[in-house]
């Protein structure tokens, strides 16, 4: 406990750690950075369902990397959080969203926005999908795709109170400029008539 102790044990190789869950008391433990490496390399660490086995306690905990602290210059790991779940329950996890395909308003020229980068979905703890994969091949210009528009595999689900927007094909900025001048140009023409007819009433009269 305490920063001089934590620094201690990050140059002897380990990591502080904390564990707790619903049905768990938190309990710090230390944690050899030998044991992590390959949980890093293999990318995708929140979503990754790990087994912990603390020296001293009976069998293995089911948990998944709730939070990493990590120094802000040199990115080092700090601190990790562990959540301890239960098999049978579900639980929510952000999953980042990825695409795939090129659309058709890609290749006229439109531009991609991802607007959600990732997703909260609900499910069990061995059901969590590593990526959302959406396929925007059909998707022109001023196409967008909505939370409702989602085919999730197995008993996952995206809970969401509005049918929210993950992404969308734009023109592209030299074009929305010359809708923009155009507009423009047009209501300068609708003002100057209106204009015209004000000033020419006077001179009837």
């Amino acid at each position: 406990m305490g920063n001089g102790p934590s620094r201690a044990l990050r140059r002897e190789g380990k990591i502080p750690a904390i564990l707790y869950g619903p049905k768990t008391e938190p309990v710090k433990l230390t944690i050899d950075m030998i044991d992590l490496e390959p949980i890093f390399k293999s990318g995708a660490v929140a979503q990754k369902l790990l087994k912990l086995e603390i020296d001293g306690a009976d069998g293995g905990r089911n948990v998944m990397i709730k939070e990493m602290q990590r120094h802000p210059v040199s990115h080092n790991l700090l601190h990790l959080d562990l959540y301890e779940v239960s098999m049978d329950q579900k639980i929510k996890v952000m999953v980042p969203v990825v695409t795939t395909g090129k659309s058709k308003g890609v290749e006229l020229g439109g531009m991609l926005q991802i607007i959600r980068r990732e997703l909260e979905v609900l499910c069990l703890p061995d059901q969590v999908p590593e990526h959302i994969v959406i396929d925007i091949t059909d998707l022109d210009i001023g196409d967008s795709f909505h939370v409702e528009d989602l085919q999730l595999e197995g008993d996952v689900e995206v809970s969401a109170e509005v049918n929210f927007t993950i992404l969308t094909i734009l023109s592209t900025k030299a074009e929305e400029l010359e809708e923009e001048e155009e507009e423009g140009e047009g209501e300068g023409e609708e003002e100057g008539g209106e204009g015209v007819e004000t000033a020419e009433e006077p001179a009837g009269e």
